[in-house]
């Protein structure tokens, strides 16, 4: 050994102590999608008490209600299916999907939400500009006023939404995925026209 060897093999055991080698007991784990421990029921249940806490958003809907329509949102049902579903009405679904901060293409696209976010004219002067109902206009300002509010929390509730509910349909093609090709694979070569 060199100087510079001997050095630093010196320093190595006056750290660890005078051993000579450290090993880490290495586990044998399967990799997974999922990172949370919890189930998805768990997680889902978390989101929404939290942003019923910070937004003391007022809805007839049960957490059991708004977690039905998220995972509907990721379904891609319309507010009318999920209001079917839920045995309520369509705007009340539209109201709970934004209090969640699911917002949808679709929602505004008549109009540039930016265009109209601090416009202070009344309903129906943008109405008439936009050349849709007051209605809509109310709609457009409830989707922009969602999506501000999406934003200053750094859209961290859109996002876990995401990571439960995307993740979890990738996870389920995945694994889907992988029986369908590990069945190719066994079956490969075999014949399938047989007669008895």
């Amino acid at each position: 050994m060199n100087e510079k060897t001997e050095q630093l093999r010196d320093i190595f055991t006056d750290v660890t102590d005078g051993e000579e080698t450290i090993t880490e007991s290495q586990e044998d784990t399967r990799g997974s999608l999922e990172r949370d421990e919890r189930t998805t029921a768990e997680r889902l249940e978390n989101v929404v008490a939290q942003m019923r806490d910070r937004y003391e958003f007022e809805t007839p809907l049960s957490d059991d209600d708004l977690i039905t329509v998220a995972k509907a949102f990721y379904e891609d049902e319309t507010d009318d299916e999920i209001a079917a579903d839920l045995g309520v009405d369509a705007d009340e679904i539209f109201e709970a999907r934004l209090s969640l901060h699911l917002i949808d293409e679709a929602d505004a696209d008549e109009v540039d939400l930016a265009a109209i976010r601090d416009r202070e004219e009344g309903d129906a002067t943008l109405a008439d500009e936009y050349n849709v109902s007051e209605a809509k206009i109310r709609r457009y300002r409830r989707v922009a006023m969602a999506q501000d509010e999406s934003r200053a929390a750094n859209d961290r509730y859109r996002d876990e939404f995401d990571s439960i509910l995307a993740d979890a349909d990738l996870s389920e093609r995945m694994a889907t995925d992988v029986r369908e090709d590990g069945l190719e694979d066994a079956t490969e070569g075999m014949e399938t026209d047989v007669e008895f």
